[in-house]
């Protein structure tokens, strides 16, 4: 559905929007799955307008229009490859989301017992103030590199060399002797993102699975709020299949699903589950409102 002002949304979806409230505060604990429509919603956006700001250097030259197509171009060297990634990395990870979408959630759950396991790969939960040991990246994290190999199950923080390559790149390259390579085999970097077979996952991935999983066993007949927000269907066996069965399996719990387009799920649970179709930033700052007294508080 299409974005709307926010009386508009709350008169259609207020029934749908107070039953999740409702079974939030009633939660014994919650189980946050993020998929990229939650970042989108805090203005994470990959085209347009933002594109244009930050990549229309790289657009004219090469030809695409999006950040997620510049990320496959066949660049034919690795300083341009790397001014490019650079760019993106710093664009995506390390400046702030142009809107407190992360925030608005952290209000609304950080007084309840939470995990967080998300697909999304650009630290948005940790600086909005999420515990780490609660968070389960599946999928990787732009502020890491892991050698092209691999030759080791090993990552390396990137911070520093990524702002190295945005200080000192021109005419969209970077120069030759700021290109990363690993310092166990002196190989080419590349990100840690799961793309195919030779994704790193390192001694603090496993942990984080470790305590994802240790979370969801002691917790097990809890009455669990499964929060799945902005997941879509290009890797539903790791948020989105996993919620319905562990709601079909435990009768105190509740699926809740917030998609812009896509609030949907299997006929087994639908007398456990809550299903918005609505920009996600426009619900959480609603629930924040109702609970400190703002413009909604009466109508709860």
């Amino acid at each position: 559905m299409k974005q709307q002002g926010m009386r508009g949304f709350f008169r259609k979806d207020l029934s749908a929007v107070q039953r999740l409230w409702e079974k939030l505060d009633a939660a014994d604990a919650v189980v946050i799955g993020a998929g990229a429509g939650l970042s989108a919603s805090a203005g994470f956006t990959y085209a347009g307008e933002r594109f244009q700001r930050y990549f229309s250097d790289f657009g004219e030259k090469y030809g695409f229009r999006d950040m997620y197509t510049g990320g496959f171009y066949p660049y034919r060297t690795l300083e341009e490859h790397w001014a490019y990634w650079s760019r993106y990395i710093y664009v995506n990870r390390y400046m702030d989301a142009p809107k407190p979408v992360y925030q608005e959630l952290f209000e609304a759950v950080k007084g309840k017992d939470y995990f967080v396991i998300t697909t999304n790969v650009d630290h948005c939960f940790q600086k909005a103030g999420f515990d780490k040991k609660r968070l389960f990246y599946t999928q990787g994290d732009y502020g890491l590199f892991q050698c092209s190999e691999p030759c080791c199950q090993e990552t390396f923080g990137n911070e520093e060399a990524i702002r190295k390559m945005m200080e000192c790149q021109e005419d969209m390259r970077i120069p030759e002797e700021l290109l990363p390579v690993c310092p166990h085999c002196g190989k080419p970097m590349t990100m840690n993102l799961r793309s195919d077979g030779r994704f790193v996952q390192d001694e603090g991935w496993y942990r984080a699975a470790e305590r994802y999983e240790d979370f969801l066993r002691a917790r097990k007949g809890q009455r669990i709020l499964f929060l799945e927000l902005g997941v879509g269907y290009n890797t539903p066996v790791i948020i989105k299949y996993p919620f319905w069965q562990m709601t079909a399996g435990n009768p105190k719990a509740t699926y809740a699903c917030i998609n812009d387009r896509e609030a949907a799920g299997p006929r087994e649970i639908e007398h456990q589950a809550v299903y918005i179709n609505g920009d996600i930033g426009e619900i959480l700052s609603g629930s924040n409102q109702r609970k400190g007294g703002g413009m909604l508080a009466g109508a709860w």
